[in-house]
């Protein structure tokens, strides 16, 4: 993955528990995961999209 192991991501979630701990990591968790799913959605419709021109064109 990247070339990151296991104790590099033990590393870099330890030091975002330093950081905004433990009371903000659920609402940051949220966050990603929300952003992760429009970003899939907007690829996903740009692609539904792009399918629907090539129809026209053919």
């Amino acid at each position: 993955m990247f070339g990151i192991g296991m104790p590099e991501l033990i590393i870099i979630l330890v030091i975002i528990l330093i950081i905004f701990g433990a009371g903000k990591l659920p609402e940051i968790g949220s966050g990603i995961g929300k952003g992760i799913k429009n970003f899939k959605k907007a690829t996903s419709d740009t692609e539904k999209q792009d399918q629907i021109e090539d129809k026209k064109d053919v």
